[in-house]
């Protein structure tokens, strides 16, 4: 396993469309396993691959609750409902937090690493953290969406 480089503000592939991934082979599973590494070394609770400078459908979540560390290929969120505003940040914008407003709950689609398709229904905090890695796999930032920027650290 490897601590990888995540791409900050400017970067272009944090703008890029990810990419299917059309199997999964050692190099996926490597790179899941250095994403989840890379994640907790930068106290992070999500990270999604084009933060490594990767474009590929490939987020990992731990929200430190029952669910564990979660590793997801192609992912899609197939349903959410409610509202909710609540505070983010971001491993690519260090220092820089805002208020959101997101889905209250979504139900999430992806394959695992063994190739499964995993289907997991979210609220809270995993609901927020999906919807946050998976928009950066369509090169959405969370500072598209800030409502009221919060903080912003030298």
């Amino acid at each position: 396993m490897a601590i990888r480089i995540i791409r900050t503000t400017g970067d272009p592939v944090l703008r890029e469309k990810a990419k299917e991934v059309p199997e999964i082979t050692p190099q996926v599973k490597k790179l899941l396993e250095d994403m989840v590494e890379t994640m907790y070394d930068a106290e992070g609770i999500g990270l999604a691959a084009p933060q490594v400078g990767i474009s590929k459908r490939i987020i990992v979540i731990d929200v430190q609750d029952e669910t564990g560390v979660l590793k997801l290929i192609n992912p899609e969120i197939i349903s959410g409902e409610g509202k909710e505003t609540s505070v983010e940040g971001c491993l690519s914008f260090p220092g820089v937090a805002g208020e959101v407003e997101r889905d209250e709950s979504v139900t999430v689609r992806a394959q695992d690493p063994d190739g499964n398709t995993v289907e997991i229904c979210a609220s809270g905090l995993l609901a927020r953290a999906f919807q946050h890695e998976i928009d950066h796999l369509d090169g959405i930032l969370f500072v598209d969406k800030v409502t009221r920027l919060l903080e912003q650290k030298e």
